[in-house]
């Protein structure tokens, strides 16, 4: 008999058979893999297209400059159901960013996921001392978002509940800052008694120093009467409780920081404090009265009767405030609203951003009382109030008009506040002052303001069964459907042994 008919060469070729298939289904497969990690298509088949970046995303990712590297510590808490909603939610949307980056091989974006508690080496390297943050880096460039960066809410009765996720424009214009390859340079007055960043007492303002070094600004204190200019890196001036009067020429060197330059300041005046900069704040439409703002009311007042102020015009300043019902509390005030009486300027738009209550009023008197040790209490004819409230907040942007052509070039913009307590350290542990300044300074300096990606709707969904519903189901699940499959079973042995 050959070889080729007898039993062993069957065997031979039988195996052969085996080997050659299996390498052809692994080959096969790896091949399949490669075109799939290579030319990738994904497909978004929800009804709002809610699990996809939007158009204006995919266009900054694809032109980053610089791979950002994102680390998250949430972690999935089962007793913290927010915290880990947030987590769930958030690590959705890195997916996708994630997978978006991949395409472009200079900006990449890298998610790592670290707890800081197991994790301390790694955590300390980082400079994160607490958990339930979303860190961004690129370069030396750094960004903290907080849980509540990422969500709108609103306040339904005593309890606060997330209406959206606004986590895709948190988290783009996050990427955009941090992969900038310069930072944002903001300048302290000094020189009249301003409060300092670099004091810790409660009156100082190291906690904001912090929190802007947080959030990649870069600080530095100007002192006019030294440099006799404001330096041409100043993204923003922060003019805060000055104790005296700034001069003629600092007070010209503003105004032309602001018309030629569309320089950004924010003021803080206190009362009490001359400031010498009337004619700056009367250009851009702004009054600030010389008296101080008391409110007898308890819903008005905090423990200690400082002014608790909830009463917001809807602004890219205020909006994170009237979403999720955030006060602002502070102390000595006095009243900045708009210059009703200033010549039309169609260039000039001002605003009045934050109000007290109706009961209110602007004491004239106010010195005398603080004298004396007395009570104020509310003159007519003397004091000021108003039904719609007394302003403590005003800002005023100017808008050139290019060539008498529709269309308009951004200026500069000033925002006054009557009182610097709003950011010193005793006052900005209050989330609510934390959130407005912090608001007021991106509005100034143009960041998040670029951007117009839609929040998110949360969709919530509830089952409810009775008591029999709930004891049918359970008999289902264990009795019925194991039944099933087991007279299945009996069915086919039954068959197969007939």
């Amino acid at each position: 008999m050959r070889f080729a008919d007898s039993f062993r060469a069957a065997r031979w070729v039988r195996l052969i058979n085996l080997i050659l298939q299996a390498v052809l289904f692994v080959t096969f497969f790896a091949g399949l893999n490669y075109i799939a990690r290579k030319h990738t298509w994904r497909f978004d088949l929800s009804e709002t297209h809610r699990q996809s970046l939007s158009p204006e995303t995919l266009s900054y990712l694809s032109q980053l400059e610089q791979p950002v590297r994102i680390i998250v510590t949430l972690t999935e808490d089962r007793e913290n159901a927010e915290i880990a909603q947030a987590f769930r939610d958030i690590s959705a949307l890195l997916r996708e960013y994630s997978y978006t980056g991949a395409r472009n091989d200079r900006g990449k974006i890298n998610v790592e996921y670290l707890d800081v508690y197991q994790n301390r080496k790694m955590a300390e390297e980082l400079n994160l001392e607490t958990a339930n943050i979303v860190l961004l880096l690129s370069g030396e460039h750094r960004r903290v978002l907080l849980p509540a960066d990422f969500y709108q809410t609103k306040k339904k009765g005593k309890e606060y509940t997330r209406e959206a996720f606004r986590g895709e424009a948190a988290l783009t214009a996050a990427i955009l800052d941090v992969s900038s390859p310069e930072k944002k340079k903001i300048y302290f007055l000094q020189g009249h008694g301003e409060l300092s960043p670099d004091d810790v007492g409660e009156r100082g303002l190291s906690m904001l120093r912090d929190e802007l070094h947080i959030r990649n600004f870069e600080l530095a204190t100007l002192d006019l009467s030294l440099t006799h200019k404001v330096p041409d890196d100043a993204a923003l001036i922060i003019i805060a409780g000055q104790r005296g009067r700034c001069t003629l020429a600092e007070e010209e060197s503003f105004r032309n920081y602001l018309q030629t330059r569309a320089g950004r300041i924010i003021l803080m005046i206190d009362p009490y404090r001359p400031h010498g900069l009337d004619a700056l704040i009367f250009d851009w439409g702004i009054t600030v009265y010389d008296n101080q703002i008391f409110d007898n009311s308890p819903q008005e007042q905090d423990e200690n009767e400082n002014l608790r102020l909830w009463h917001f015009l809807p602004h890219p300043i205020t909006q994170n405030l009237i979403n999720n019902v955030l006060p602002v509390v502070v102390g000595p005030s006095r009243v900045v609203i708009e210059d009703i009486g200033r010549p039309k300027d169609d260039g000039l738009t001002v605003n009045t951003l934050i109000n007290t209550s109706a009961t209110a009023w602007g004491e004239t008197s106010y010195r005398l009382h603080r004298l004396r040790n007395t009570k104020a209490e509310f003159t007519q004819g003397e004091d000021l109030r108003n039904k719609n409230g007394l302003g403590v907040l005003t800002v005023s942007e100017r808008l050139k008009p290019a060539n008498n052509l529709p269309l308009s070039i951004r200026g500069g913009r000033l925002a006054v506040f009557g009182t610097s307590d709003v950011v010193t350290n005793n006052r900005i542990i209050n989330v609510g002052n934390l959130n407005l300044f912090l608001a007021t300074i991106n509005w100034c300096v143009d960041r998040d303001t670029q951007l117009n990606i839609p929040a998110r709707p949360i969709e919530r969904f509830q089952l409810t069964l009775s008591q029999e519903q709930l004891d049918q189901l359970r008999l289902g699940l264990l009795l019925i459907v194991p039944g099933a499959v087991a007279l299945l079973g009996f069915i086919v042995y039954w068959t197969r042994r007939h």
